[in-house]
């Protein structure tokens, strides 16, 4: 696992290994968002595969650098495919993300998201309510949106962390990464990023690719300071929604290494070990 004073160089390092190699990432993910998720993953330099068929899924997850499981949709065809999809990966030893969206709200992707769990995905990335939920915990989510802090959900993150043995990402106005030992907070982003349909769904993206090529703490930061940068600078120029998210996929397409590497730096805004 690389250490926090490294991250700077590694998410570095990870942006252009992701440009020179175009991982596969198979993106098991949410209906509304399927457009925005498949751009911004391309955006970063990796190919995407929305691919969420039984038979066909499981089949590309024994050869894709790293699957996406998103259930902010989860239909009958991807109920039925993501746990052989995740077994394959786990089989297989490729990283995959889980993206909880309205877990501990809603029935059929909580039971879905517990029993997933125990494939020990790299990282898990949602928001408080959706990582307090997934640790058992009682949550205020409403929907796919959050009514709890991020601060709200740090010994959950940690507990989950554990149960998984890979990282925990919670998005929010400075979003928590954690392993369960090491703790890194992360200022970055717009408000702009919740007046859009799917960001939080291509952060998902954004993980995945980079887990496809480093390891979950760097991907998960260098995926959340990406976003958080490429936000910050679309909203500069943006007139609203509509053209922050083009704006968005621009910046996300912009972004150098060494862009990433000083925004990690400033982005930082508490480390616990």
């Amino acid at each position: 696992m690389t250490s926090v004073h490294d991250l700077p160089e590694a998410a570095a390092a990870a942006l252009t290994e992701l440009r020179s190699r175009t991982p596969l990432v198979q993106c098991l993910t949410n209906e509304v968002t399927t457009n925005l998720v498949a751009n911004a993953v391309l955006a970063v330099g990796a190919s995407p595969a929305m691919a969420a068929v039984p038979g066909e899924a499981e089949q590309l997850a024994g050869v894709a650098s790293a699957v996406l499981v998103n259930l902010g949709t989860p239909g009958p065809d991807q109920r039925g495919c993501t746990e052989p999809t995740v077994a394959v990966a786990q089989s297989a030893g490729v990283p995959w993300v889980l993206d909880p969206v309205a877990v501990g709200v809603l029935s059929v992707r909580t039971e879905l998201a517990e029993r997933l769990l125990a494939y020990r995905p790299a990282v898990v990335r949602g928001n408080a309510s959706e990582i307090r939920a997934l640790a058992g915990l009682v949550s205020s989510g409403r929907g796919v949106d959050a009514a709890d802090e991020v601060d709200a959900a740090r010994d959950a993150a940690a507990t989950v962390a554990a149960r998984t043995g890979g990282v925990v990402a919670v998005s929010g106005p400075v979003d928590l990464v954690t392993d369960g030992e090491t703790e890194v907070r992360l200022a970055v982003g717009d408000v702009l990023l919740t007046s859009i349909t799917g960001a939080g769904c291509a952060l998902g993206g954004l993980v995945a690719a980079f887990a496809a090529v480093s390891d979950p703490l760097t991907a998960a930061v260098a995926a959340s300071v990406a976003m958080g940068l490429a936000a910050e600078r679309a909203a500069a120029d943006a007139r609203g929604p509509a053209s922050f998210q083009v704006g968005l996929l621009d910046e996300l397409y912009q972004l150098s290494g060494q862009d990433l590497a000083d925004r990690v730096v400033q982005s930082v805004a508490g480390v616990h070990a």
